[in-house]
Formats: C-alpha cells, sequence, structure tokens
C-alpha cells in the first residue's frame, strides 16, 4: 500500500520540521575543491587517534572485577553467518549484475502477508527510504531507465523516481575524486523521509529512523557477505550535492549514509 506524501505532511508542523532539519543540518559536510583547505573531518592528531579507537568503556575502577570467565560471553565462530567482513577498504575495478543487485535488497523488503519488514521500525512507520545507484556504469544488465532507482519495500520493486539523473555527476557526487577507496559498483543511499519520521513520535521519531538506518545496512552488510561481495559504510560525501543529483526535496529527504558495494 502507498501514501501521499500530504498524508504525513498533515501531523507536523512546520516549527517541528524546521528544529529537525536544523539540528540534522550541523553534521552534514561539504567535499568541494573550492573549500578542501578549510574543511576536514576532524582535528584529532593521528597519534591521539591510535590511542582513542577501538577502545572499550570500563564502568568499574578495579579491572579484575572483569576477569570473572563465568562472566565472559563467547565470539561468534570464524565462518558464523552473522559475523561481518571487515569494511572494504579498496574495491576492485569488477562488476556485478543487476539480479544481483535485486538479491542484495531481499532482507529489506516486506514479509509475505503482512506490511512488517526484514527490519525493526518504530511503530512500523518505515520511514527510511533506499535508492539504488549504479555507479560508473558498473552494474551489467541495469534496465534501461536512469542510474538511480526507488526501492518500494511493500510492494517488493524497484521504481523510476525521476527520469532526468545524471549519472556521471550523480556518481562523483557519491564518490568524488577518491582513489583511496578503489571502484564500487554499487551504492545505495538510504534518506529519512522527514514527515513520515516525525508526523507520530516527533522529534524521538528522528531517533528512531537513524536505528532503523543502522539495522538495514547491517543487514544489507550480512547479505553482502552471503552473496560473496565486500561493502562499507560511506559518510565521505556531500549531503546536498547527492541530494539535488538524485532530484530530491531537501527539507523533506535527510541523507544518512551510503553503503558501498562491489
Amino acid at each position: 500500500m502507498s501514501t501521499s506524501h500530504d498524508q504525513y505532511l498533515k501531523f507536523v508542523s512546520n516549527e517541528l520540521i524546521d528544529e529537525v532539519l536544523n539540528f540534522h543540518a550541523k553534521g552534514n559536510y561539504v567535499i568541494h575543491p573550492a573549500t578542501q583547505h578549510l574543511s576536514t573531518l576532524h582535528h584529532v592528531p593521528a597519534a591521539d587517534l591510535a590511542t582513542l579507537s577501538g577502545n572499550e568503556l570500563s564502568l568499574h575502577p578495579l579491572p579484575s572485577c572483569s576477569d570473572n570467565p563465568s562472566l565472559a560471553p563467547q565470539p561468534l565462530p570464524h565462518h558464523h553467518p552473522l559475523r561481518r567482513n571487515d569494511s572494504c577498504n579498496d574495491f576492485k575495478a569488477s562488476r556485478i549484475n543487476f539480479e544481483t543487485t535485486k538479491a542484495i535488497l531481499a532482507p529489506l523488503l516486506r514479509k509475505h502477508s503482512s506490511s512488517k519488514r526484514g527490519y525493526p521500525s518504530g511503530g512500523a512507520l518505515y520511514p527510511v527510504e533506499v535508492f539504488c545507484v549504479n555507479l560508473n556504469n558498473r552494474v551489467e544488465g541495469w534496465p534501461k531507465v536512469p542510474s538511480a532507482l526507488h526501492l518500494l519495500a511493500n510492494s517488493r520493486t524497484l521504481e523510476v523516481h525521476s527520469q532526468t539523473i545524471d549519472a556521471h555527476k550523480l556518481s562523483s557526487a557519491i564518490i568524488g575524486s577518491s582513489t583511496q577507496i578503489g571502484s564500487p559498483a554499487l551504492a545505495l543511499v538510504y534518506y529519512i523521509y522527514l514527515p513520515k519520521a516525525l508526523f507520530k513520535y516527533r522529534q524521538r521519531g528522528y531517533r528512531l529512523a537513524l536505528m532503523e538506518v543502522g539495522s538495514m545496512y547491517m543487514l544489507t552488510d550480512l547479505r553482502c557477505k552471503e552473496l560473496g561481495l565486500n561493502s562499507r559504510p560511506w559518510a565521505a560525501f556531500t549531503d546536498h550535492q547527492v541530494t539535488k543529483q538524485l532530484n530530491l526535496n531537501p527539507t523533506l529527504f535527510l541523507s544518512t549514509c551510503i553503503q558501498l558495494i562491489g
């Protein structure tokens, strides 16, 4: 079942949308040659970053209290299906086919005879929209449609949401001039549709939507492992640039994360 955008907007005030939009915008990032000498993700020295990364937070001052073997859970075996691969740092210049693209999306679809999908969503609202992007034409068998398709999880299909997408500009907006990650073939772009996230739970709905994105890309990550593909979450993109190239309204669709696959 599809619902008009207007149905959600009836229950959301402009003030609420502006409040959440302003908060979200503080996390936006700009990558552009004109500002690359001014912008950076962080200012933490490399030595300090190495010390502060990958640690746990112990809340008890006496380390010996955590040495009881009866309290220690066992890690998953190396080949367990729920043990994710490390994020890929260098995608090889290989291709995938469109049938594989559809198979990747299987965990996100509606279950049989139910509106529930394969991941949790607060209130079963499902405010996160997924856009599949054929990066630099590396997906073989992609239909003769634009390089971006929108997932309709309930209908279990993909739709063309815009006929005027520039494939080259969209791919450049997603991976830019970065040569550090190689050549991924597919990108999944996760957007929060703000009115749908806020109309029931208001500000808390935004938090629930962010949690939903994490559930979705973790499921997709494990699906990629099952299919023998590499994956990584990607944040080094300019939010408004990707949104513009997808022909989406930046006041209603908030970019959260991109998942690169290849």
